[in-house]
């Protein structure tokens, strides 16, 4: 039972906090029906991304051996049988899927969108350059989509922000492409006999992307702080005050990256670097601050 827990990853369960951000944005939080559904949500999400943990994990298996950390994962060490593997995801798909639809239509489409998306990146995205960065970053767009449409499954009227998919999105970039490069330098010559992709990366060409995904993910939530819609929907103009606080945590990141050459775990790095942990602390109790008490 450890290593089918550890098979699932709980502790990547923490990027699905995502879902959370339709229900403080559209001013809900203190709403227990919408409070109910929203983590109802995440634990759906949960379910969906371990079955999809599970499926990567065992298409990996050979390479996974041959990785300096990933050998200990339960079916590379051989904790855990391909066959009872494979049959641990169908039923992790397959509980997601039905719960997804009994939280609505809607969120169930974004579920199901979810697990096709991931399922091509296991099987085949992953190894192209470029194209598997982008796809992880559109699967936190379906998670912080699904965190919307669970709520407008409750109530049509709730509105789902280009703006914060477009944030969503570029620090999706910004982790995915600073995980890559975490993966060349700690793998060097070896890194595309574990992941085909890496082979047509270079820490140069990352050194570019990463600062430029970096510029539009706070460009982009700094806009989304001013807009006038953002204004006159959330009831507030005093977003803006916690763009210091997201800028921060964007320079930090980028120094734990390139001067610690870490990265490679980026929910990892979350806990393990106070600043980093304490500036994102501090800008979700300043939203939730100022959308609510202020």
């Amino acid at each position: 039972m450890t290593a089918l827990l550890s098979l699932m990853r709980p502790k990547q369960w923490i990027k699905n906090v995502v879902v959370f951000a339709g229900i403080v944005f559209a001013g809900r939080l203190s709403d227990p029906q919408f409070l109910q559904a929203a983590l109802l949500a995440f634990a759906v999400f949960c379910l969906a991304s371990s079955g999809i943990y599970v499926f990567n994990d065992l298409l990996d298996v050979d390479k996974d051996r041959l990785h300096p950390d990933k050998r200990t994962r339960p079916i590379a060490s051989g904790q855990v049988k391909k066959r009872t593997a494979l049959v641990v995801a169908l039923v992790l798909w397959v509980a997601a899927a039905l719960a997804a639809f009994q939280l609505g239509p809607r969120f169930g489409g974004t579920i199901l969108a979810f697990l096709a998306l991931n399922i091509l990146y296991s099987a085949w995205l992953k190894r192209g350059v470029i194209i598997d960065v982008m796809s992880i970053s559109v699967s936190f767009m379906l998670r912080a989509t699904g965190g919307v449409e669970v709520l407008r499954d409750l109530d049509a009227s709730v509105e789902l922000s280009q703006w914060l998919l477009l944030c969503t999105f570029f620090l999706a970039l910004v982790m995915g492409f600073g995980k890559r490069r975490s993966e060349l330098v700690l793998l060097d010559d070896s890194a595309s006999s574990h992941r085909a992709a890496l082979g047509q990366y270079s820490v140069a060409l990352l050194d570019v992307i990463i600062p430029m995904v970096s510029a539009c993910a706070i460009l982009a939530y700094s806009i989304y702080t001013i807009w006038p819609d953002t204004v006159s929907r959330l009831g507030t103009d005093k977003l803006v005050y916690t763009v210091p606080l997201v800028v921060y945590g964007f320079f930090r990141y980028l120094f734990l990256v390139r001067e610690r050459e870490l990265g490679g775990n980026p929910s990892e790095i979350l806990f393990r670097d106070r600043a980093l942990l304490t500036s994102v602390a501090a800008w979700a109790a300043a939203i939730v601050g100022l959308l609510y008490f202020g």
